[in-house]
């Protein structure tokens, strides 16, 4: 197969939470010579400065774009936000990619049916098509495929009522995997656990991070996840 010219790739951008499987969609889309990844986009809640659930710093996000060498743009929302504010600054965002020539936008997304079609609905019409790298990969197999691949993970939210919270700050290794309960998913994929990803086969060096402080919220438990200076 003749690897696709410079003019017939498609231009992504990809959602990025700042956890595992946006980093891995990622990472498969860089190996894949048909797209040319041109930037990451990500929901930081206003409030906090922090990415959403995964309750990232937005400096650590900063510090992932330029491990990844890829500029990031950041859709502002309000704490407790309403579908009609996010929706408004997601309208905002794909006329701002659409002005840019991005053909697609790539979601971590593996088996959430009604995420999907959510997604498939906001951009339904705009002239950017949704693409599901991970979609309906078993997830038993590809957690073993993300740790294999290089990427490092913290857990830095859990729902308390799916999985205990010992577990937040651990890292997203071998030996959490056969620590998790049976019924926990090993991606987090219904809503177990969020991540961090401090390095990644795709960037130019490892952030060094620990664990900081563990809060309680929103039914939700948090671990601080801090650079290391």
């Amino acid at each position: 197969m003749t690897p696709a010219s410079k003019v017939d790739r498609k231009k992504v951008w990809v959602s990025w939470s700042t956890g595992k499987d946006s980093a891995y969609a990622l990472h498969l889309l860089k190996k894949d010579p048909s797209f040319e990844v041109g930037a990451l986009f990500t929901t930081v809640t206003e409030s906090f400065a922090r990415v959403s659930m995964h309750s990232t710093r937005e400096a650590l996000l900063y510090l992932q774009a330029d491990r990844l060498g890829l500029p990031v743009e950041v859709v502002r929302i309000p704490d407790q936000c309403e579908n009609e504010d996010y929706e408004l600054q997601m309208t905002r965002l794909i006329a701002k990619a659409n002005s840019q020539g991005v053909d697609l936008m790539a979601f971590g997304d593996l088996f959430l049916e009604d995420i999907r079609q959510y997604r498939e609905k906001m951009l339904f019409g705009t002239g950017i098509e949704p693409i599901f790298p991970l979609w309906r990969r078993p997830t038993d197999f590809l957690a073993k495929e993300m740790i294999a691949s290089g990427i490092r993970a913290y857990l830095t939210c859990i729902d308390p009522r799916k999985l205990d919270r010992s577990f937040v700050g651990r890292e997203f290794n071998s030996a959490l995997l056969g620590d998790l309960p049976r019924d926990v998913d090993p991606c987090g994929e219904n809503g177990e656990f969020h991540t961090f990803v401090s390095d990644s086969p795709d960037f130019n060096s490892a952030i060094r991070v620990q664990k900081g402080d563990v809060i309680e919220r929103d039914g939700f438990v948090f671990a601080d996840i801090v650079k290391v200076e």
